[in-house]
């Protein structure tokens, strides 16, 4: 049996609390449905879907009406990218939450494990389970047309949550999330400001050589955040990007892409840490101790705000961190209550955000997420 009482109709509520569906097992725990993938020792997993619905229905514009059955509770399906750092742990917590009955919802939430296809493979059983909405946190900005299409076909709302997807904009409802590139300008204009002054290393902007340690390549943030460092230095202002790699978000991953940095000239010939987010920037400084260099001698951006880096900020260990709220699913969930209603929402939202450095940390430390 399904979590759905019928998985290809659409509106029908369960009460259902366990059950097989397609080729995982879904859970509801507290209100909120669980679903994990089964995978056999046979190799990966096979995406499960209709064809005969997508080979017969045509894709019609994502309907503005969510709440199908008219009961006051609007079925969510939320494919997470994963768990990879602790701004995506809070940004899922987020989610539980706030999705659930006493706010009008139901959440069904699936984890990506950060894997492009087996998310594909997720969004497809969403589908078949009839939740009335989707919201999506993609792995990976590309190939998401064909199964966005097939959400069209089944008459579901896809909301691009976090990361944008690269494909046609009549696709999905609408975007939420924070601005990447202007989050990586906010990082930029305060080192422009800031560069001769801080920690008393007396740098000039010529004297600016930068160890880039990027996330998960292809991803938006990514791509935003790194875009603004690449766009200063082509503006000819001095900087120069000595080494760059990525830790995929990841703070091990962090460690290691630093410690290759040192085996080429133990690490003295940078003097700037640009990291793009706080985990990687985590595991920046732990290979910096392991190396026997003190973070005194560097400067330091991040990205996001876990408290641990906050924390650091006013510590004097890190010296700026370009804020990146995860805390944004009541948004969410307000625009489709909106939509709901008959409302029209622009095609893109961002969260609002700024920097935290040393002129604002007692006012930052309070409302900072995560550990």
């Amino acid at each position: 049996m399904s979590v759905s009482e019928n998985p290809g109709a659409r509106g029908k509520k369960t009460a259902v609390r366990v059950g097989a569906v397609g080729l995982g097992v879904a859970v509801l725990i507290g209100g909120i449905v669980f679903f994990t993938r089964m995978t056999g020792p046979s190799g990966p997993e096979v995406p499960s879907s209709n064809p005969d619905v997508v080979e017969t229905t045509p894709a019609p514009e994502a309907r503005g009406v969510i709440d199908v059955d008219g009961d006051g509770i609007i079925r969510v399906g939320f494919s997470q990218v994963g768990a990879e750092s602790g701004w995506r742990t809070a940004n899922t917590q987020s989610f539980q939450d706030y999705f659930v009955e006493a706010n009008g919802f139901e959440l069904v939430f699936i984890d990506a494990n950060e894997k492009a296809d087996k998310q594909t493979a997720d969004v497809r059983e969403l589908i078949s389970l009839g939740v009335e909405v989707i919201v999506i946190a993609p792995v990976s900005a590309t190939g998401w047309a064909p199964v966005l299409e097939e959400a069209q076909a089944a008459r579901i709302p896809v909301i691009n949550a976090d990361r944008k997807f690269d494909c046609p904009e009549d696709l999905y409802l609408f975007f939420f999330g924070g601005n990447m590139e202007q989050q990586g300008i906010n990082a930029v204009n305060w080192l422009t400001k800031n560069v001769t002054t801080v920690k008393g290393l007396g740098l000039t902007m010529e004297d600016v050589k930068i160890a880039h340690l990027q996330g998960m390549l292809g991803s938006t943030a990514q791509m935003g955040r790194s875009k603004a460092l690449a766009d200063a230095i082509d503006s000819g202002n001095g900087w120069t990007i000595v080494y760059q790699s990525t830790g995929e978000y990841n703070k091990e991953k962090g460690i290691i892409a630093f410690e290759s940095m040192f085996a080429v000239d133990g690490g003295r010939n940078f003097n700037v840490i640009w990291g793009e987010n706080d985990d990687m920037v985590y595991g920046a400084l732990d290979a910096l101790s392991d190396a026997g260099l003190s973070a005194d001698g560097y400067v330091i951006v991040s990205f996001d705000g876990n408290c641990s880096a906050v924390q650091m900020v006013k510590e004097g260990i890190i010296d700026v961190i370009a804020e990146c709220t995860p805390l944004f699913a009541d948004q969410i969930g307000e625009l489709i209550k909106r939509v709901d209603a008959g409302e029209t929402v622009g095609k893109v939202q961002y969260t609002v955000e700024g920097f935290i450095d040393a002129t604002n940390i007692d006012a930052k430390l309070p409302v900072c997420f995560g550990s």
